[in-house]
């Protein structure tokens, strides 16, 4: 039985999707002169609006490169028969928009007397845009991501030769994402997990969890092939059974993330 992991297909998948999201965050910095500091009122709403459009684009173009990614992986295990990936739609415009409004909260000035008035919203207005801007990238870029990540999970649930798939981190991403890349494979069904479904077959909310700014990918298997977590991934878990899991009930992920700070795991801040 041939085995996958997270290796250069996957690398590959997480470069062309950081390039979609290169472009996005260009183009969202082009039309941050749509905001005019002395009329938010009628400016904010059409700039909430060019970046809407902006995430619809952009999301269409990561489906497609997902597409592309999952057909290679099918060629390359040899999976027979023809299989036509479904291409997720944009997020709704209600959701990207609650997403830029969330962004944008701090924008709206409030009087410093306020007791709401936050220490963000007494800040001058340009470092305010400052802030609501990275905030809306990295909103942006989760939802344009999220949308190839999901096409690639789609076409997992519909291919009947598609048994699971696997969250891949690179090196350098963070200690919430190594350790969710650690849990391994899921099963797109307990039919397809067999014999394993009691230990291994318990639905996907553990590695589909993805943060602004993160570029993991998502890796489809296929009948015939085995899991393994790569040797990175394998060191992660190894470190987190080791001296995480035994003596910490609570606050694993902070313990995690200083184990790999420790170990040379985790890049510098």
């Amino acid at each position: 039985m041939a085995v996958v992991s997270d290796g250069a297909a996957a690398d590959r998948q997480r470069a062309a999707q950081r390039g979609i999201t290169r472009l996005l965050v260009r183009d969202m910095r082009r039309v941050r002169r749509i905001i005019v500091p002395s009329r938010l009122q009628p400016t904010v709403p059409a700039w909430i609006q060019a970046v809407r459009a902006l995430v619809g684009q952009y999301s269409s173009a990561s489906a497609s490169l997902a597409a592309d990614y999952y057909d290679a992986e099918r060629v390359a295990a040899r999976a027979v028969g023809r299989f036509t990936v479904p291409l997720l739609d944009p997020p709704p415009d209600e959701q990207v928009e609650a997403s830029l409004r969330w962004a944008t909260q701090d924008v709206w000035p409030r009087d410093p007397e306020d007791p709401a008035t936050t220490p963000a919203q007494a800040l001058p207005i340009e470092q305010r845009l400052d802030a609501a801007q990275a905030r809306a990238e990295a909103a942006a870029q989760k939802l344009v991501t999220d949308t190839g990540r999901g096409t690639v999970r789609e076409a997992v649930r519909r291919d009947r030769l598609a048994v699971g798939y696997a969250r891949a981190a690179a090196l350098g991403a963070c200690a919430f994402c190594k350790l969710m890349a650690t849990r391994g494979m899921v099963y797109k069904s307990a039919e397809a997990a067999g014999t394993e479904a009691n230990d291994r077959f318990a639905g996907d909310a553990s590695v589909v969890k993805f943060h602004d700014n993160c570029h993991c990918a998502v890796l489809p298997v296929f009948r015939g092939q085995r899991f393994e977590l790569s040797a990175h991934a394998q060191e992660w878990a190894r470190l987190y059974e080791e001296q995480v899991a035994p003596q910490h009930s609570g606050q694993l992920l902070a313990r995690f993330r200083a184990v790999l700070a420790d170990n040379g795991h985790l890049p510098a801040s």
